[in-house]
């Protein structure tokens, strides 16, 4: 099972985002419907990430549509909307774990797959993965999860979450090495 290792590139295409994006400057609310349908589950997949609480993850999801419907104005197309846009929902998260004085972390277990894993994963797959990714911190969590799951890039991920690319870079390989080990192992 070499899923980790394995990038997942979203079913998104950055035209047609880019394309509703723009719609949604004009003002068509429709628009925005289909921005939800195409992009929540990633956005809640990555919120969730950051806040390991599910009730806040769903508060800033709901956020999020509002700014972004919002704060389209501002947006101009340099070929990676969702790029865009995922720097928005870590903005929302930040302002949220700077509202709460104390943030409850959930296990991994809670974490949701996303729908592009969901259909070619066994149930058995799946936990595995979840105890796999245990073993690495949140940081590494979200580094991973971004890039092997989501399909970001490093630079990508590096803006997102304010790092050098270089730093990235090390983490996930580290993550990656620390899978692999324990996978070699069959520990969990």
């Amino acid at each position: 099972m070499d899923v980790i290792n394995q990038s997942v590139t979203t079913n998104i295409d950055d035209l047609v985002l880019d394309q509703y994006l723009n719609l949604l400057k004009e003002q068509d609310q429709s628009a925005l419907t289909e921005i939800y349908q195409m992009t929540s589950c990633l956005i809640y997949g990555f919120i969730l990430s950051m806040l390991k609480n599910r009730h806040d993850a769903e508060d800033v999801l709901h956020d999020f549509y509002v700014t972004l419907f919002h704060s389209v104005q501002n947006y101009h197309s340099f070929g990676r909307p969702l790029a865009w846009m995922m720097t928005i929902a870590r903005n929302l998260c930040l302002l949220k774990m700077r509202e709460k004085t104390r943030t409850i972390a959930i296990p991994y277990d809670d974490y949701e797959i996303s729908k592009e894993w969901e259909n070619n994963l066994s149930i058995e797959d799946k936990l595995t993965i979840r105890d796999f990714m245990k073993q690495l911190n949140e940081e590494e969590q979200q580094i991973v999860w971004l890039h092997a799951v989501s399909g970001f890039k490093h630079r990508e991920i590096a803006q997102m979450m304010d790092l050098t690319l270089g730093n990235v870079l090390s983490k996930y390989h580290r993550a990656i090495q620390k899978l692999k080990k324990s996978f070699a192992k069959g520990e969990k």
